[in-house]
């Protein structure tokens, strides 16, 4: 039962960070319309700083799901160190 309360949590995890990888691709492209050099900068940089680190947190959370699938729910161990 705890192995289906994991891979939610890592379902749920990686939607936020789909959704936080979308928001920095849009925040991008309304960075490409600003007319003030400094502005867009600034905006260029934290969009690309948001796409990198919600990137990064997909791409673990989805190896870490299909380790998860891969073991089966009864081998995961748990905080204790035992096999659940």
């Amino acid at each position: 039962m705890a192995g289906v309360f994991r891979k939610a949590r890592l379902i749920l995890l990686i939607a936020v960070g789909c959704f936080f990888l979308l928001f920095g691709v849009h925040l991008l492209i309304a960075a490409y319309n600003l007319d003030n050099p400094f502005y867009f900068i600034m905006t260029f940089f934290a969009s690309n700083l948001i796409i990198l680190i919600s990137a990064a947190l997909v791409i673990g959370f989805v190896i870490r799901l299909f380790k998860a699938g891969e073991k089966g729910a009864e081998s995961v161990p748990t905080k204790t160190g035992k096999e659940e």
